[in-house]
């Protein structure tokens, strides 16, 4: 088989193999890590914070640990503090001059952006340890647990454990990226979430056993498949842009032509902002339910509605999703709009001598992709919000399990699907450079030319 034979290439390449190794490794340490629990946790009596962080929206935060949250781990807090810091330095970069700079700096303005972003995931780690930690005697964590009592000295320890634990991981994630392949912290996230896949599909298969229903695992397995290959059509969907190039001549003039071995077109991606909508949704969703819970709106009926219908509980239910799925809406074309640059695109186009016909260059160019970009957003967001909010569907339409029903969508699939393909282009492009045909559809064989 074709694809044999790739992978049979990929092995022949000696930087190649020795990434893919390297990337192993370092996963292999990651996934070690969140087997250990904390000291002076007694590993034997987390079953109930298990079962606590199994659903909702607890369920997905394990999820994206690995599990190192249900139990405990050095490595509980993950490597999400370093997201969320990312995150934040990205939008503080549209209103901080100085950040601003730095990011027209080059190389050395990103270093010194990666360093604050380093220094901000520690705050945020100081702020989330302390809340984990204290938030365990409420999911269900015995105090017969805490071996040495939860004193002061528990909690230094094990906040200085847990601040530790992300740093480190967020160093595996650099080096991954650095000296394997792929985006590290990309797949630290993946192989924390396909961690936790076996297990919830053998529990739902065992339930589906229990009432003889083999054909309705086969048949969940097949909707499962078809999301996936949806999923795969969103992230890679671009809307490509026709682009001429004009060429000097020796006379002084210039002459349309193409550019040797440039692209001919720009790829507009139809899901610019990839899962980040989902992030900032969630991360908004927590609110009502908060706001519910307060002690101003605790006792009232408008309380205790946000809290029934759109509290962390009700992450399946109807009004949660519906205000979910409007929010990705929202959160995707501000997110597209922050983190495309036509303006950049158009003056880049500008410099090199290309232009998109029946557009001039410059401010119209500019306005022409923020038009374009606007109108492909549209059913780029809807598509993205349906992904998102399908588990709730699955839940309610074929009593799925929730933890298996996570991954008919929404962030963990979006996730896996996007770090699979990214790794599969990296793999792609060396074995392509090597002249050997590539993972991908659109790799060619190259040993003609060589």
């Amino acid at each position: 088989m074709k694809f044999i034979e790739s992978l049979k290439n990929v092995w022949k390449i000696e930087e190649l193999r020795n990434r893919i190794i390297v990337t192993l490794g370092l996963l292999l340490v990651y996934r070690f890590g969140t087997q250990v629990t904390l000291p002076g946790v007694d590993a034997a009596q987390l079953a109930a914070l298990g079962d606590s962080t199994s659903t909702g929206l607890l369920g997905l935060l394990s999820q994206f640990t690995g599990g190192a949250f249900s139990r405990a781990s050095v490595f509980a807090l993950g490597i999400m503090p370093y997201i969320s810091a990312s995150i934040v330095v990205q939008l503080m970069g549209i209103a901080i001059p100085y950040l601003q700079k730095l990011q027209k700096e080059g190389a050395s303005g990103q270093k010194k952006v990666n360093q604050i972003t380093r220094w901000l995931t520690i705050a945020i780690c100081l702020l989330q340890a302390p809340g984990y930690l204290a938030s365990l005697p409420s999911l269900g964590v015995p105090q017969s647990a805490f071996l040495l009592g939860t004193g002061p000295l528990f909690y230094f320890s094990s906040v200085s454990i847990l601040v530790t634990g992300c740093i480190f991981a967020m160093w595996l994630g650099e080096k991954i990226t650095d000296k394997g392949i792929g985006n590290g912290i990309s797949l630290l996230i993946m192989v924390g979430i396909i961690a936790t896949l076996p297990q919830s599909f053998i529990q739902n298969a065992a339930t589906r056993l229990e009432g003889n229903n083999v054909m309705l695992i086969l048949f969940e397995l097949v909707i499962w498949f078809v999301i996936i290959l949806v999923t795969i059509m969103l992230v890679m969907a671009v809307r490509k842009i026709a682009v001429q190039y004009a060429r000097r001549t020796a006379s002084g003039g210039y002459e349309k032509s193409a550019m040797a071995g440039s692209r001919q077109y720009i790829p507009l991606k139809l899901n610019a902002s990839g899962v980040m909508p989902i992030i900032f949704a969630q991360a908004i969703m927590f609110v009502p339910g908060m706001i519910g819970g307060t002690d101003l709106l605790k006792d009232s009926s408008v309380g205790a509605w946000l809290v029934t219908n759109l509290g962390p509980a009700s992450m399946f239910g109807f009004w949660y999703n519906v205000v979910f799925a409007l929010l990705i809406i929202v959160f995707t074309y501000f997110y597209t709009a922050i983190t495309v640059p036509t303006n950049k695109m158009a003056d880049d186009l500008k410099r090199s001598g290309g232009f998109i016909p029946g557009i001039r260059p410059g401010s119209e160019t500019s306005e022409y992709l923020d038009k374009i970009m606007s109108q492909i957003t549209l059913p780029g967001s809807i598509f993205l919000a349906l992904i998102a909010v399908f588990p709730a569907f699955i839940v309610k339409l074929m009593d799925v399990q929730q933890g298996w029903a996570l991954f008919f969508g929404g962030t963990s699939l979006l996730i896996m699907v996007g770090v699979a393909i990214d790794t599969m282009q990296q793999v792609n492009s060396y074995l392509l450079n090597r002249h050997y045909d590539g993972l991908m559809k659109t790799g060619k064989n190259r040993k003609a030319s060589a």
